[in-house]
């Protein structure tokens, strides 16, 4: 039997460098690609987008926004869906004070704010012990700076307008994995803790000094536990 393909989805303002010590690991055994969530400006497209591009079947890996176009994957095509990883991301839909920062962001960035945006982001993503990383910080700085303004606006978006995945998760019926880092300041433990109860074959890893960016800052435990994953029976 082939090895399953694996599509990965990265967060927001963030592409396939998030994933690079993962491409590394997996791509040896298993055809590994990194889907492109850059064209649309609602959840529900950019899966589609996904899909268009996606194997008949696959396992998903999404993190931050990825995991949240994950859920959307799910609900549009659950038969080609053979195992799933959500990493430090929500099932919750936008709560009212983050749309009226987003808000805000996208006003900054479209008068030309997108470096300074992004800079503010920067602490958010990472655990205390990573905060000044010049490497970390560079990389998720030239991400951004990269993709660009339209993506931000499109994103941030996107982001606004999601549905609430609540009564997704219990629909998940492939194997599960949820991870987070213990220091996620934007998708806490608690969240992933509900999460995992909620989806029938969900295996929960948390990270010790660990922030939102697990696959870069923990990348060799993500790896792991992807691995670890994959090696279940899909179905």
């Amino acid at each position: 039997m082939s090895p399953t393909p694996v599509l990965m989805l990265p967060g927001m303002m963030l592409d396939g460098r998030l994933y690079a010590h993962q491409l590394a690991g997996l791509s040896g055994v298993y055809p590994t690609t990194v889907g492109d969530l850059t064209r649309s400006s609602s959840i529900l497209d950019l899966a589609q987008d996904v899909l268009k591009e996606a194997p008949p079947r696959f396992a998903l890996i999404g993190l931050s926004m990825g995991g949240i176009v994950a859920f959307e994957v799910w609900r549009q095509a659950p038969e080609r869906v053979t195992h799933i990883g959500l990493l430090d991301t929500t099932f919750y839909p936008e709560r009212p004070e983050r749309r009226e920062v987003r808000l805000e962001q996208i006003a900054k960035v479209e008068m030309g704010g997108l470096r300074e945006v992004t800079a503010s982001l920067k602490p958010l993503y990472l655990s205390r012990r990573n905060r000044e990383n010049p490497r970390l910080l560079q990389a998720i700085l030239d991400m951004g700076l990269r993709l660009g303004a339209e993506v931000f606006r499109c994103q941030s978006i996107a982001l606004r307008d999601r549905r609430d995945s609540t009564d997704t998760l219990p629909t998940i019926t492939c194997p599960a994995l949820v991870l987070c880092g213990r220091e996620d300041q934007l998708c806490p433990v608690e969240w992933h803790v509900a999460m995992a109860n909620a989806i029938p074959r969900a295996d929960l890893v948390v990270l010790a000094e660990c922030g939102h960016l697990s696959a870069m800052e923990e990348p060799e435990a993500v790896t792991s536990a992807v691995e670890r994953l994959l090696r279940r029976g899909p179905w």
